[in-house]
């Protein structure tokens, strides 16, 4: 009996080591929240043969309990003091209930609304690198024999909620420097605009035709993404440029104009100094967005496929932009003239590429465009 005993326990832990190698790769490279606490969901159902798992994080403001459990879904919340989830929560206590309704910390609401029949319940908490509580791990109805959870089942999800806890933890912190580098961003593409009197606007209607224009290329969502996230820094160096030239009513001389052209410099200096991925490469679009595809742009002269792809996705952006709003020294130029001047310059200051892309799915370039007052 031993033997059968110490056999199926080898098999379990066999189980349970094919599920880490399994799904351990999928978490590693997860960097959104939502879909890793799914991943977690699932990892905690499989772990301990449950017939439901979630992972629950507080939070604080709300002083709710939330998880997602499927993609598509909305995520569910509770009150961080619900249930056997709240009771763990609150208490930083683990919890083995072999029959819920016998026990006076379950709040049958729940399966009142949903009609589902909680049974044996699995709480662990999950404490943060200082050992705070920061959520709740929660398996619901074992499936199998015995029927009920088993302190090796309390164990083994104890286990998965340690390691649960430092990743989700680097990824909340990760996802919340990805939220600060973007309003850092979003702050300092205002700035640029503020100083030249232009429209705030103008850099997210750049940062959107940037993101359409690289999507129908058919490029990577991952690269769309990006520039969506940096091309509201392409001006960025105009904060350098002195507001008589900056701001000038009319047409610039040659001198100003030379000042002018200095802030791609300015900006790409400013920015390719970052550790920051996403800021080195706004650096990369502040620095070529005026280089022309026959290599007469600025500030480098560079020629066709030697500028940067970001640099000559947003040079299409920025000037389609510059043409149909009015600016300081303009008034908005007809529709008919933007569309002849991208033909125009078709393989001449743009790759020609990107202009029948633009002119294939113009309808949907131009049309926030029409009628606009600014």
């Amino acid at each position: 009996m031993a033997t059968e005993e110490h056999k199926n326990e080898m098999d379990d832990s066999q189980r349970i080591l094919h599920l880490l190698f399994e799904y351990m790769p999928k978490i590693a490279s997860e960097r959104k929240v939502d879909s890793l606490l799914v991943l977690m969901n699932d990892l905690g159902r499989s772990i301990v043969r449950s017939d439901r798992c979630s992972l629950w994080l507080l939070d604080k403001e709300k002083r709710e309990l939330w998880t997602k459990v499927a993609h598509g879904v909305d995520e569910l919340r509770i009150p961080m003091e619900a249930g056997f989830a709240g009771h763990c929560m609150t208490t930083g206590e683990s919890l083995l209930v072999e029959d819920a309704y016998n026990d006076e910390r379950f709040d049958r609401r729940s399966d009142e609304k949903t009609h589902y029949h909680t049974k044996s319940v699995l709480a662990v908490p999950l404490k943060n690198s200082v050992g705070k509580v920061m959520g709740v791990y929660q398996a619901i109805n074992k499936q199998g024999e015995p029927g009920y959870f088993t302190p090796k089942d309390l164990e083994n999800l104890s286990l998965i909620a340690v390691y649960s806890a430092k990743t989700v933890e680097s990824t909340m912190l990760n996802a919340e420097l990805e939220a600060t580098q973007r309003d850092i961003i979003h702050i300092l593409g205002d700035a640029s605009e503020y100083r030249s009197q232009e429209t705030g606007d103008h850099i997210q209607r750049v940062a959107e035709v940037s993101y359409n224009l690289a999507k129908f290329m058919g490029l990577p969502e991952s690269y769309c993404q990006k520039i969506r996230l940096a091309a509201p820094l392409h001006d960025l160096g105009k904060i350098g440029i002195p507001d008589a030239v900056l701001n000038k009513p009319g047409r610039l001389n040659t001198t100003e104009f030379a000042v002018m052209k200095t802030h791609s410099v300015i900006g790409r200096e400013m920015l390719r100094a970052s550790k920051r991925k996403l800021l080195r490469f706004a650096a990369e679009i502040a620095g070529t967005h005026h280089e022309r595809w026959d290599g007469t742009g600025y500030p480098d002269g560079l020629k066709g496929e030697d500028i940067p792809l970001s640099g000559r996705i947003c040079a299409v952006a920025d000037v389609l932009d510059a043409l149909s709003c009015p600016r300081c020294y303009k008034e908005a130029w007809p529709e008919e003239d933007v569309r002849a001047e991208f033909i125009k310059q078709r393989g001449t200051q743009f790759q020609p590429e990107l202009v029948d892309v633009l002119l294939d799915h113009w309808e949907l370039f131009y049309s926030g465009y029409r009628n606009r007052r600014i």
